[in-house]
């Protein structure tokens, strides 16, 4: 017999984002210590062959069409500039994360800007081939349900 709990697919249990650099050394500094992302393992093999996790927090995937994706550049950038993927990373102080970042070397894209959805996002060319968003929330959770446009699909399909 197979009970409702038996027919949920398995659970997730972390998210994953590998990314190869070129510059590994850069990358690693960058992330590891400009960013603060603390090491959680480290491992090497043959031919110079190296990886380092990092602890990024509580993790989630965003799924976005591409008009929600051109209105993302539109609102953070006033172009369209982003890859298919970017990594976005909330932090406490979009304003002084973005300085520190810029000073490790990555390149500012557009300044801390004040989103339609109360967050104060960056964007930044970052090591490693990556695009990233710097965000800050300024609203809470329950703050931001209030707002037009602001719910989940979930909620929709009730």
């Amino acid at each position: 017999m197979t009970t409702h709990d038996d027919a949920r697919p398995p659970a997730v249990r972390q998210l994953r984002l590998v990314v190869e650099a070129e510059d590994y050394e850069a990358a690693v500094t960058f992330f590891r210590d400009a960013l603060g992302l603390p090491e959680q393992a480290a491992f090497s093999g043959e031919g110079d062959a190296r990886v380092v996790i990092l602890d990024a927090g509580r993790a989630t995937l965003e799924i976005a069409n591409p008009a929600q994706k051109r209105m993302i550049d539109e609102v953070e950038v006033g172009r369209q500039v982003a890859p298919r993927i970017r990594v976005a990373f909330e932090v406490d102080d979009s304003r002084s994360a973005t300085r520190r970042l810029v000073s490790a070397g990555a390149t500012e894209i557009a300044p801390p800007t004040v989103t339609p959805w109360q967050s104060l996002n960056s964007r930044l060319d970052a090591p490693a081939g990556l695009q990233i968003t710097l965000f800050q929330e300024l609203l809470d959770a329950d703050e931001r349900t209030a707002l037009d446009g602001f719910g989940t699909d979930r909620a929709r399909e009730d």
